[in-house]
C-alpha cells in the first residue's frame, strides 16, 4: 500500500493523500508519496534489539473495564522491549488507524512511558499503531480486533 506523508507535520497517510491533512489542516500538495517511511525488520521472525524497542506491541481485551458493554479496550506499548524516554530519544507520538483510515493522535514527551490505552467504539476492524521516534523513524503494528 502507497504511503503519503505530510511535511508539516509527519502524519502518513494510506492509499492516498487527503485533501486535507487530519491533524494539522495541510492541503494536499504538502503530502508527498515515501515507500520508506515506515521501518520494517529485515526478518520478522527474528528480530533483533533495535526492531524489538520500536515494533508497537497491541494487546485487545474485549472485556473494557471501564465503559462496559459496547466498547473494547486497546494497550499499545513501545517495543517488546519497552522503549526508552529520555530527552535526546524518545516516542515523539503514536498515531492509531482503524482500517487504515486515522482515528487519534497521541503526543508524547519524555516524561511518559510510552505506552498508550484507549477504548474503542467499534467490535471489528484492522488497528494500525504507527509510532515515531526521534531518531529511529516510524514503526508499525497491526492487528485484528
Amino acid at each position: 500500500m502507497e504511503t503519503f506523508v505530510c511535511g508539516k507535520c509527519g502524519y502518513l497517510a494510506f492509499g492516498k493523500a487527503p485533501d486535507r491533512c487530519p491533524v494539522c489542516g495541510a492541503p494536499k500538495q504538502a503530502f508527498e508519496l515515501d515507500p520508506t517511511a515506515i521501518k520494517k525488520p529485515a526478518d520478522p521472525k527474528n528480530l533483533n534489539d533495535l526492531e524489538k524497542k520500536h515494533i508497537p506491541v497491541i494487546e485487545i481485551k474485549r472485556q473494557c473495564g471501564l465503559v462496559g458493554p459496547g466498547c473494547i479496550d486497546a494497550n499499545i506499548k513501545i517495543g517488546q522491549i519497552l522503549h526508552v524516554m529520555e530527552e535526546k530519544h524518545y516516542i515523539m507520538y503514536i498515531d492509531l488507524y482503524l482500517d487504515y483510515n486515522f482515528i487519534a493522535r497521541y503526543h508524547m514527551t519524555p516524561e511518559l512511558n510510552p505506552v498508550l490505552g484507549i477504548h474503542l467504539k467499534t467490535s471489528s476492524g484492522k488497528l494500525v499503531a504507527l509510532e515515531n521516534c526521534n531518531i529511529h523513524g516510524r514503526w508499525v503494528a497491526e492487528t485484528e480486533i
